[in-house]
């Protein structure tokens, strides 16, 4: 293949273009490659990974159902309290039975983190051994 300089006749001109095609081809078999060659060459370790199970609460007479409201109002069960000592103290009479009782902490979504702390702070100091937090499942969660 020769390349002429000059005009010699019409129809050897001069190619300035650069053919393409053999790029291409070449770039798509090594693409191939690749894809090919990368899930063979990645080592991981095997691990088993926990599986996700949301039980629903199966709610026992002895289930102790505290809840938070939004100003900060704590209720047990239904019953209104007085503050922090009045729930202190009805803990401190249910953290002796046996078998112990579970308390289930119902918070308001608007409530103060501070409101919700206080309540599981006075669970612990009473001597509570199970504590659970009760939400609501996203919407299509089954």
């Amino acid at each position: 293949m020769a390349i002429s300089f000059g005009s010699s006749s019409g129809e050897d001109e001069l190619l300035s273009t650069i053919n393409t095609t053999p790029l291409v081809d070449v770039m798509l078999v090594l693409l191939i490659i690749f894809l090919i060659t990368v899930p063979v060459v990645t080592h991981t370790v095997p691990v088993s990974l926990p599986h996700e199970r949301n039980q629903p609460t199966q709610t026992k007479p002895q289930n102790i159902n505290i809840s938070v409201d939004k100003d900060g109002a704590i209720y047990w069960n239904l019953t209104k309290l007085g503050g922090l000592q009045a729930l202190q103290a009805k803990l401190l009479t249910v953290s002796g039975a046996v078998p112990q009782p579970e308390v289930h902490i119902w918070g308001d979504q608007n409530a103060h983190y501070q409101s919700v702390g206080e309540v599981l702070l006075a669970c612990q100091r009473s001597g509570i051994q199970k504590v659970g937090f009760i939400t609501q499942p996203p919407p299509g969660a089954n």
